[in-house]
């Protein structure tokens, strides 16, 4: 999650005024591929001197106020309502295991979905605010049936949600027999909130140590490839993984056997990972509503993994934790930034 600096967006309103915002706000190249002016940055934390002002507006904007509050809120209606008891957990049973698979299927299916039809399926703004400026492939050898869309469905709905269905069916079933220690909010209020808020800055930092992993070149070639035939990624491209992929990507949660847990600690981690690769994947840098009285347009913040997709070895993360910047592979827009990236990149493919 990179943060940029802080401006509010401004109006959006018609779509001729939709591509003056754009053209303010950014510039195509020659080739028609579309960039922000402002450049990212890591979140103000691990910074000297302190920035105190600026870390609370990133906290409050950027970090509890933003995508990850809709994540929070979805693993606490799945809590309360739709999941099964800790007495029927702690038995495994076709029953609740199906109906946890359904419901997740249902959760993707509903949340790429959106995601999906008002870009890609309506096309309602257009390329405004597009990354790229093509829209997916429908005849590449690469995907399966040759379309992208229809195989980013597949791999995610086939291979996405069954690993994530399968890791959390044994946590519950963990949690329920006691081989994770249970932590309730009445007990340790404290420890309980700061664990609740440390989930995306923790898978943040699951994120960047697996993606590294699968950028060695044997696991690339043969597993982080597959993900990596999205150079041009749409919402449904966010979870097109490999199996193996998807094992260490929902791995993060396997924490819990060390750190003790309330089932809303696995079942967010376990949503965020789930959902938000959609708009972490969407092309788009901000969703125009110009159908709103207030006429905003809402930032996605996916630019900082589309210049991985783009560029392949850059952004490992999204910038909570700012390891890329220490490991010399954050790119922040900029042209010096790409030349950087190149250069590092020759070094590398000579020594090997």
């Amino acid at each position: 999650m990179a943060s940029e600096k802080s401006s509010a967006s401004p109006p959006i309103s018609s779509p001729a005024e939709n591509k003056l915002e754009e053209t303010l706000l950014g510039q195509r190249d020659e080739k028609g591929n579309w960039a922000p002016f402002k450049r990212l940055e890591c979140a103000p934390i691990f910074v000297w001197p302190l920035q105190p002002v600026a870390f609370l507006n990133w906290l409050f904007k950027r970090y509890i106020f933003s995508f990850n509050l809709v994540y929070a809120a979805v693993a606490t209606v799945f809590l309360l309502f739709l999941s099964p008891s800790a007495d029927t957990t702690q038995s495994l049973s076709f029953g609740w295991i199906s109906y946890l698979l359904i419901r997740n299927a249902l959760a993707v299916i509903i949340f790429f979905g959106i995601w999906h039809l008002r870009l890609y399926g309506t096309r309602h703004q257009g390329t405004v605010f597009k990354y790229n400026p093509h829209w997916p492939k429908t005849d590449s050898s690469v995907f399966l049936f040759r379309n992208q869309n229809i195989d980013n469905v597949i791999w995610t709905l086939g291979s996405g949600v069954t690993i994530w269905t399968a890791v959390e069916v044994m946590m519950l079933w963990a949690h329920a027999n006691d081989f994770i220690t249970p932590l309730h909010f009445s007990e340790n209020p404290v420890i309980f909130t700061l664990l609740l808020l440390a989930v995306p800055a923790f898978r943040d930092l699951h994120f960047y140590l697996t993606h590294r992993l699968l950028h060695v070149p044997v696991l690339y070639k043969h597993v982080h490839k597959l993900h990596h035939y999205n150079t041009n990624p749409g919402p449904w491209s966010g979870l097109a993984m490999h199996p193996i992929e998807h094992l260490l990507y929902f791995s993060g949660v396997l924490i819990h056997f060390i750190i003790p847990a309330h089932p809303i600690h696995i079942l967010f981690q376990l949503v965020h990972a789930g959902l938000s690769p959609a708009p972490g994947h969407s092309g788009f840098d901000k969703i125009v509503l110009d159908e709103l009285g207030d006429k905003q347009a809402i930032d996605t913040h996916a630019y900082t993994h589309y210049l991985h997709h783009k560029h392949f070895e850059c952004n490992y993360a999204n910038g909570i934790i700012p390891l890329d910047k220490w490991f010399g592979t954050f790119h922040d827009g900029s042209p010096e930034a790409h030349s950087a990236i190149r250069k590092r990149s020759k070094q590398r493919h000579k020594l090997a």
